[in-house]
């Protein structure tokens, strides 16, 4: 029998976040501080107007790019949040997730051998949907010493007369990186020059700690460039609802949307009600749970101070990342040796691209009173292996 598989799908390494998630699973009394999911539940009015919708019988397809109504709202909020006017009608597309959005753009956006560039430590998504679409990822390391921001002269140093696709993402996951107005003003020019387009992925925008969010769509000569990504599940805890959306040019979005057509036909109905209710009316319950997150991101970073452990600080997403090379031990084996003698579960560097290596994700999308139960068994492994 001929091999059924494909090369590139064989090629792609499998998740290294789902690795460890797998493995605290089977171990009683353990911790996980690997997963990004937030550990509130859904706001009830937001679940409530999705029950209602179903007790209504509103159980149909929906139109393929979504509801009127949502799309208008998910305008609505980025011309409240960035001052920028989106279309609904031609401009805007609800999705399956964010994660489902990244992969239309990509596969609407490249042909064979077009170049991504591709920021790292990053999501784990954008290469193996970079290799799907038949696109060359082009992999740039961010540096520590520069909080982990894209700078213009890295930026101009990764590109190539075949580039035709910059990925950003910020606030970062795994970093908790941010670029504020002046960075993205900074490389805004390096685009145009080179006539880039951009996905932005801003799933983590209302997660910003130091001052609010700016999207590169509102950099003047951006919007046209840009496809940004984003979604309702972790400003407003709804991870399992699945949903995401787009907004960009109407040349970029047709074709998405015909792509979904076909994929997918529309995002869940019921979802989509509840997500309406969130965008009109959730406004303070993501207040309360990005201050429950600051307070939470507050802690970690003077516990790694009191224990000595390198940490830039973070100011967006619910993510920290540690530096452990002073152990003289891969991210892979520290992960590892932490799970098995202290049953905590961390998420190496490494998940996230070469250059995490040395470096750990913790999540602190998790209870104050779980955070200190680790960071306890964190403090007392560290102190063991400085005395050995």
């Amino acid at each position: 029998m001929r091999n059924p598989l494909s090369d590139k799908i064989t090629n792609i390494k499998p998740s290294g976040i789902r690795r460890f998630f797998d493995i605290v699973s089977e171990m009683e009394d353990a911790i996980s501080l690997g997963v990004g999911e937030p550990d509130f539940d859904t706001p009830w009015h937001i679940r409530d107007e999705g029950i209602y919708s179903l007790e209504k019988g509103k159980t149909f397809y929906t139109s393929n790019a979504g509801i009127k109504e949502l799309r208008q709202e998910i305008c609505n909020y980025y011309g409240r949040k960035q001052g920028v006017v989106y279309n609904p009608l031609t401009e805007t597309l609800v999705t399956v997730g964010g994660s489902e959005g990244i992969d239309l753009a990509l596969r609407c956006m490249l042909d064979p051998g077009d170049e991504v560039i591709i920021p790292t430590p990053c999501y784990v998504s954008y290469e193996p949907c970079t290799v799907m679409a038949d696109g060359v990822p082009v992999i740039l390391p961010l540096k520590n010493e520069n909080q982990f921001r894209l700078t213009p002269e890295e930026l101009e140093g990764a590109i190539t007369e075949k580039t035709k696709v910059l990925i950003l993402a910020f606030p970062n996951n795994p970093t908790g990186a941010i670029m504020e107005k002046e960075d993205l003003e900074a490389i805004a020019p390096i685009i145009e020059k080179h006539d880039l387009f951009v996905i932005s992925d801003e799933i983590y925008s209302e997660l910003s700690y130091k001052s609010k969010h700016v999207s590169i769509c509102s950099i003047p000569g951006m919007r046209e460039r840009t496809i940004i990504i984003n979604g309702f599940s972790k400003a407003y805890a709804m991870t399992g609802w699945r949903l995401g959306y787009a907004l960009g040019p109407e040349v970029i979005i047709k074709q998405m949307i015909k792509l979904h057509q076909f994929a997918i036909m529309c995002a869940p109905t019921t979802s989509q009600y509840a997500a309406i209710e969130a965008l009109k009316n959730g406004e303070e319950d993501v207040i309360e749970m990005t201050e429950a997150y600051n307070q939470r991101r507050r802690y970690l970073m003077n516990e790694f101070k009191e224990m000595g452990l390198p940490c830039f600080e973070p100011f967006g997403a619910f993510y920290v990342f540690p530096c452990i090379k002073e152990f003289g031990m891969t991210s892979e084996e520290f992960a590892l040796k932490f799970l098995e003698e202290e049953k905590v579960a961390v998420v190496p560097g490494t998940a996230f691209g070469d250059c995490g290596e040395g470096f750990l994700r913790i999540s602190y999308a998790y209870s104050i009173e779980d955070l200190k139960v680790a960071i306890g068994r964190l403090k007392s492994f560290v102190e063991k292996l400085r005395n050995q």
